[in-house]
């Protein structure tokens, strides 16, 4: 029997069969672990560097400095944060020499094939370290080119988050470069200190984040958008009345043009032409909203405000940045230039979750910038791999769109409703809407950058893994609250796996991922990772053609997958040896069934198809409780009891069969009742802590023809996401199940309460 910590550390040995308080201890530890801090803001400059559509950064020093010289040297240099040690696996394609520096030492070379072979890609392997990682790059000039991409393998998944070095960029994001030298100003010397100052060397690092004098002297939308009659920029900002008491707030100030100013929504100023304007407001303690909207004049436009305390010596009232903005202290925030035209909601307007139309036919968009040059805000999903210790708040999961995050939601939402806590299922809602509230942005900041820095895996859509799991947790949570915004992204990710997604010539789903390690396979994972969004989105579109899919699917699976004479799936069919690996991997089996009991719950009676899949759900489960353990667990490799017991396999075997015998499906019910229920004691024994941290869960999964690849390289990772939200699962169809076993007892008994 596999141990993961003593059984009287467990939850078993502190609750006993209260399963309705363990869960509430699964969730609340989660909830607890994981604050609702959705996204960092941070200063980006776009005249910086820009990732391409792989998410490589695009140190194409050539094509910045055309003028440059062969055997001249330009510089790179950006800083990774690690909340931990971890690896990632990196890519970097040259277009000349490069020597990559990782934390001082020197970690790649260029040899002469990298440098002039087209398209040449070397992956490294580089271990960061807990703290800052320092990521330097020297590039040389030859004819060939100069400068090389950059960037973690996988980008949309292992984000690389790299911030600018410097004292005096301290919080802003990207990258620094140097303009050409004719010299290795590094060459047997240390290189530059990344937390110290930028003045200290003698290279000029680029991109610029300060304004020249002659550009400070001008207005500030002069400044920021040039001079163009016919438009119009707004500013927001906070306004700090610190004092315990009401205050009279004088807002003084002059303009180049038009003019209003509104506090907390209502309008207290309005200028129609240029000139000064003095007012006195009212204001309680605390901070308000400070919005002004200044009109192009013939010429040069902007305007200047000052607020202080109206009579008296007339202390300055402090203007705050409306978000807490890394990498920038400017108190205002500016949108622009829009046309005269277009009309804006003072209280839709102070947000940052959304973008603001041009013109009145919306043909274009824009986003809120800075008074810096180029210098635009920007929100960053900052994962454990990437956060930094300029970010407020702990590393958290919460806003982040992907598969296990998907299963986890979907686990507090049920656990919710049944232990009838509100909060819980608002804590699960608010972290879907953060990432449907910036959907419409996100599309945005890929056109603007070349790579979004939030919703990754959606906007870069490309295979299921990237929507279905999570896309069918938004539809879950649209039960709860029909929350509009949920609906575009549904219709996208639907169109996906309808209409665009690659299939066999029979239709079944699988993944093309040329030139990749599971380049031409099926992985049995895939079915969670489309059949039940395909079915909720049926259930809230009426759209036949989904269901009907869904169905479909698990059919065509069932040619490539099934092994028979054992009645479990093969985790993968390889259609590159045209067989499939015969390694019936613990978790991809337990997605098989999951996704199917989710298929069955709202498959019609007289769906066609209904019948062979009632069936196939027998088949399954019987040969799943054949290879039950006896602690009640299931190996990681079902048929090998030399495996490790696994935690996550466990649980969906758990929920299936409990979901199988409450729904009527199963045709000898009562095996199963003793299979599921001593499953879920053993996952409260041996899987769940007193604490409600979950052990025993595998890490995510590749491939391979061997077992050992299950038994030995994967191990498991305490808490994982692949394994918490299915626990959360587990307990809620359990409870359910006892529940439903009491009414049958009740009415077979003949007793009513």
């Amino acid at each position: 029997m596999t141990t993961y910590f003593n059984e009287m550390e467990s939850i078993h040995s502190r609750l006993g069969e209260d399963d309705s308080r363990t869960l509430k201890v699964l969730a609340d530890r989660y909830i607890g672990a994981n604050s609702p801090i959705p996204f960092a803001f941070r200063a980006f400059y776009r005249s910086g560097i820009l990732q391409n559509a792989q998410g490589l950064y695009d140190l194409n020093l050539g094509s910045r400095w055309p003028e440059a010289k062969p055997g001249q040297y330009a510089y790179a240099y950006g800083l990774v944060w690690s909340d931990g040690e971890r690896n990632l696996d990196v890519l970097l394609q040259c277009l000349g020499p490069i020597q990559l520096y990782f934390n001082d030492e020197l970690a790649y070379r260029s040899n002469v094939i990298d440098e002039i072979k087209p398209d040449a890609c070397m992956k490294l392997n580089l271990n960061f370290v807990k703290g800052w990682n320092r990521l330097f790059i020297k590039a040389k000039h030859t004819a060939a080119g100069f400068g090389c991409l950059f960037g973690s393998d996988e980008a949309k998944v292992r984000i690389l988050h790299v911030l600018t070095p410097f004292a005096e960029r301290q919080g802003q994001a990207g990258w620094i470069y140097s303009a050409p030298v004719d010299r290795d100003v590094f060459e047997n010397t240390s290189l530059p200190d990344a937390l110290g100052s930028e003045q200290e060397g003698e290279l000029r690092w680029l991109p610029r984040c300060d304004w020249s004098e002659s550009e400070l002297a001008m207005p500030v939308g002069e400044r920021l958008f040039g001079v163009q009659p016919g438009k119009q920029f707004y500013g927001w900002t906070k306004l700090d009345q610190a004092s315990y008491r009401s205050e009279l707030c004088s807002l003084e100030g002059s303009s180049t043009g038009p003019l209003t100013v509104w506090v907390d929504g209502t309008r207290v100023v309005e200028l129609i032409d240029e000139g000064s304007f003095r007012v006195d407001v009212q204001l309680s303690s605390g901070l308000h909203d400070l919005v002004i909207r200044s009109r192009s004049g013939d010429a040069s436009w902007g305007c200047t405000l000052r607020a202080s305390a109206s009579g008296g010596a007339g202390e300055r009232f402090p203007l705050l940045p409306p978000r807490k903005v890394h990498g920038s202290s400017e108190p205002w925030l500016y949108v622009g230039p829009l046309d005269d035209d277009v009309e804006l909601n003072v209280a839709e307007l102070i947000r940052t979750d959304q973008l603001y139309a041009t013109d009145v036919y919306a043909h274009a968009k824009t986003y809120w910038r800075l008074d810096r040059p180029d210098a635009w805000l920007r929100p960053y999903y900052e994962n454990a791999m990437l956060s930094n210790k300029w970010t407020v708040g702990n590393v958290t999961n919460y806003a982040r769109w992907d598969y296990p995050l998907g299963v986890t939601i979907y686990g507090l939402l049920q656990a919710g409703r049944l232990l009838e806590r509100q909060d819980m299922i608002a804590y699960a809602l608010d972290h879907v809407r953060s990432c449907t509230e910036m959907f419409e942005y996100s599309l945005w900041d890929r056109e603007q950058y070349g790579f979004p820095a939030v919703n990754q895996q959606l906007v870069m859509m490309k295979m299921l893994d990237n929507c279905g799991s999570f896309g069918s947790a938004m539809l879950e949570a649209f039960k709860e609250e029909q929350d509009a915004g949920f609906l575009p992204i549904a219709e996208r990710i639907a169109d996906f796996i309808l209409h665009r997604l690659e299939r066999k010539e029979d239709g079944a789903f699988y993944r093309i991922c040329k030139d990749e390690y599971s380049e031409n396979t099926m992985w049995a994972d895939d079915l969670y990772m489309s059949t039940p969004f395909l079915c909720r989105y049926a259930g809230i579109t009426g759209s036949s053609e989904a269901l009907d899919e869904a169905a479909k699917q698990f059919l065509l699976f069932r040619k490539y997958l099934y092994m028979p004479d054992q009645q479990i799936m093969s985790h993968v069919f390889d259609f590159k040896y045209q067989v499939p690996t015969g390694i019936p991997w613990g978790r991809g089996n337990g997605w098989t069934l999951f996704s199917l009991t989710e298929v069955l719950e709202v498959l019609p009676s007289e769906h066609p198809n209904r019948p062979a899949l009632v069936e196939f759900f027998n088949e399954l489960c019987g040969g799943y409780m054949e290879l039950q353990a006896d602690s009640g667990l299931w190996h990681q490799v079902l048929n090998d009891p030399e495996a490790y017991e696994e935690a996550s396999c466990t649980a969906m075997f758990t929920y299936s069969f409990a979901r199988g015998v409450r729904f009527g499906w199963l045709q000898e019910p009562q095996r199963f009742v003793g299979a599921a229920l001593k499953a879920w004691r053993a996952l409260t024994r041996l899987a769940i802590d007193g604490q409600g941290n979950v052990h025993g869960v595998c890490s995510g999964s590749r491939y391979a023809f061997t077992a050992d690849y299950y038994k030995k390289d994967l191990l498991t990772v305490t808490n994982d996401n692949h394994g918490v939200g299915i626990m959360m699962l587990a307990g809620t169809e359990v409870v359910k199940l006892k529940i439903w076993l009491r009414k049958q007892e009740i009415e077979r008994s003949g007793v009513f309460e």
